[in-house]
């Protein structure tokens, strides 16, 4: 399978790549190749881009046109780009182009014309700043905008195809060319395929299935972990209770739809306060999840301090880790100097852009904070007590003959920040910053609610309001962080039982529940939505049962003594990542027919599985049952084993992703000639261009 035939010939009909999945990441590496033929083409062979989507080419199905009008990115307009700048590392072109925002500002000067667009958009369009959230029907009209902008980049050589159909099937053919199978019952012959298929969703886990035919036993709704905007909510009907289980952006949309996108309406009161006035449609929505607090709100403040860079966790100590160890573990390796490095960007900001919020000079606090062992930091609570609690699931005895060292570590963080920092406001220890609910407890639900509230307007002054800008700091040195983990993320170093349980397990949640949570305005409305009894919150340590004898579902946390009964429970979260269960027919099939293969690691008597396709990452090339690489398939995407931070990211940040894009562009590029000689252009040429006229667009 994975030994084609590379004989060179001189065939003058046209190359071909088949993309299989046209939503960012696909639009993305399109506008990377339209970059890099100009320094990797070496063919004067008309070529043929064929991208493959039943969705919309651009947004493809997460970012979609057709969903709610209510649902909104979690980055600002600011924030959101698809083009590679001046931070951007890569080997190709930089061709910088507009951010978002940079992009509304254009269609409001007229340089860049949509077709005509609905009321709600005409209005969002007119007064967007960069500042705000955008809806992700606007994300939906840019996405399709940069598809098309990519595609006018190509030369009259390249011709773009746009197939709206699914892809089923790719075989190989004698010589090694792929012969690709649409739904629609076309095929398509290509040169090299990449698969660029986005968030999969997943066939139920066991213990979803269990609790959807306790549900269709009993006549009750159970939804297990899908993409919101996918779900069907209508079964939720008005006034029943409804146990949701997750607090993250899901949750967070999953209550938008049930309460304001069932004609709820939000206004603000006399004292400015935001007050919700249901329509009576809405159900009662019971919150809760294993943190049992939503993820926290987005960041808009900006920073005044010095300016960030990061001290103990820098490329350089990434590098000199990796080379120097024989084995890595992410918990006992790299999460210690991740922590030492949030705390620093955290405090440093504090103490330099706030002196008046702080007791000690910086210079100090520097210089103690520096010489702590960093491994007491992730560990190190606010008080004594909940140290001693917190190391009850974190035993010192690990540490060995360090441990009491890291014990009297522990103890100087602790003494250090609350003679620095007067106010506990601004103090951040990482394990109640991480648990806030963890080993609390309430007298009663109302005593829970009345908590919940007033932590959640504590997150949102820590993280919206100007003097409390050290959170940013604390953001943007985690997101430094996580780029340099990218630069040794492929090591064959990480035990086995590291790569399953921290890179692929907890750490991406922990990334999420500090840096990817909703905007704002968002928690503003959980808090007015719990004040007009819509929402419930349960509190942390969720445990769900379903109890045949009364054919209810039963909740219950750690934080209060009170159970929920309710109809119907949502699994409100993406699905695990899992190629060999996922709901893509095609991506199941290559794992069950041995053209691709799940990732699998083993150290000793522990094996395990990412969930994800395992893919070389020099070149994203797919890695078949065998081991071996195969010729002319390519992966990229949050589904395989490679790092993956969003299809699009901020501006100026180096996004791990368009280093990917270009990557697998050059890639594809250069493996396409090695296939084939140059050969004279010919008629074909402007038969394939003319092709590629049959874009389709997203219809407002």
């Amino acid at each position: 399978m994975s030994s084609a035939d590379t004989t060179p010939d001189t065939d003058s009909s046209p190359l071909s790549v088949a993309v299989i999945g046209a939503g960012p990441r696909g639009a993305g590496v399109l506008e990377r190749l339209a970059a890099n033929l100009g320094t990797e083409w070496t063919t004067d062979r008309p070529l043929v881009l064929h991208f493959i989507d039943p969705f919309p080419a651009g947004p493809g199905r997460i970012w979609r046109f057709d969903q709610s009008p209510l649902l909104k990115l979690n980055s600002m307009a600011a924030d959101v780009t698809m083009f590679t700048d001046e931070s951007s590392v890569i080997d190709g072109p930089v061709r910088p182009g507009p951010s978002l925002i940079d992009w509304v500002d254009r269609v409001r000067t007229g340089s860049i014309e949509l077709p005509p667009v609905d009321a709600a958009l005409a209005a969002e369009i007119s007064v967007l700043t960069g500042a705000d959230f955008p809806t992700r029907r606007l994300q939906s009209l840019y996405l399709d905008w940069f598809f098309r902008a990519a595609a006018d980049e190509l030369s009259d050589a390249v011709g773009v195809e746009v197939h709206p159909a699914r892809a089923t099937r790719v075989d190989d053919l004698p010589g090694g060319d792929q012969l690709v199978t649409l739904d629609d019952d076309s095929t398509i012959v290509a040169n090299v395929v990449l698969f660029s298929l986005g968030h999969n969703g997943s066939q139920p886990e066991p213990a979803h299935a269990e609790l959807a035919g306790f549900a269709a036993r009993h006549g009750r709704v159970y939804l297990p972990p899908a993409f919101t905007a996918d779900a069907d909510l209508s079964p939720i009907t008005p006034g029943q209770n409804l146990i949701v289980r997750g607090f993250g952006l899901a949750a967070v949309d999953l209550t938008v739809l049930l309460t304001e996108g069932r004609g709820g309406r939000f206004s603000h009161d006399d004292s400015g306060r935001l007050v919700y006035s249901p329509s009576g449609d809405e159900p009662r929505l019971f919150l809760g999840s294993r943190r049992g607090v939503p993820y926290r709100s987005k960041i808009s403040s900006t920073l005044v301090g010095e300016r960030p860079a990061p001290r103990f966790f820098t490329p350089e100590v990434a590098a000199r880790l990796e080379s120097g160890s024989e084995s890595l573990d992410f918990t006992a390796d790299i999460w210690p100097l991740i922590a030492q490095e949030s705390l620093w960007g955290y405090y440093r900001e504090l103490f330099t852009g706030h002196p008046e919020r702080v007791s000690l000079p910086w210079a100090e606090f520097a210089d103690r904070f520096a010489a702590i062992d960093p491994r007491a930091l992730p560990i190190a609570a606010g008080t004594p007590v909940a140290a001693a609690e917190r190391r009850s699931s974190h035993p010192l005895v690990e540490f060995g003959s360090d441990a009491p060292a890291i014990e009297r570590d522990i103890t100087r963080f602790r003494d250090l920040v609350v003679a620095g920092v007067p106010d506990p406001l601004d103090r951040i220890f990482l394990p109640e910053f991480d648990r806030p609910l963890h080993g609390l407890r309430f007298g009663s639900a109302e005593d829970l609610q009345a908590a919940l509230r007033e932590y959640i307007q504590g997150d949102l002054a820590l993280r919206t309001r100007p003097e409390h800008s050290a959170t940013l700091g604390l953001f943007v040195a985690l997101l430094t962080s996580l780029f340099t983990l990218s630069d040794i993320i492929d090591s064959p170093k990480w035990t086995a039982e590291s790569r399953v349980r921290d890179i692929h397990g907890w750490w991406l949640g922990y990334f999420s529940f500090i840096a990817s949570g909703p905007p704002g305005h968002r928690l503003d409305e959980l808090v007015a939505l719990s004040e007009a009894g819509i929402v419930e919150f349960l509190g942390g340590d969720l445990e769900v049962q379903a109890d045949e004898a009364t054919g209810l579902f039963r909740a219950g946390s750690a934080n209060v003594d009170r159970v929920v009964t309710a109809a119907a429970l949502i699994d409100a979260r993406l699905p695990d990542t899992s190629v060999s269960r996922s709901d893509n027919d095609l991506l199941r099939a290559l794992i069950a027919e041995g053209g691709a293969v799940e990732e699998l690691v083993a150290d000793g008597d522990y094996v395990g599985s990412t969930g994800r396709l395992l893919v070389r990452q020099l070149d994203t090339r797919v890695v078949d049952a065998s081991g071996a690489l195969h010729e002319r398939r390519f992966a990229i995407g949050p589904y395989t084993n490679s790092p993956f931070v969003g299809a699009f990211s901020r501006p100026r940040t180096n996004a791990i992703s368009f280093r990917e894009n270009d990557k697998v562009a050059r890639a594809l590029l250069r493996h396409l000639a090695t296939l084939h000689t140059p050969a004279p252009a010919t008629a074909e040429c402007e038969t394939a261009h003319e092709r590629h006229t049959t874009l389709h667009s997203v219809e407002p």
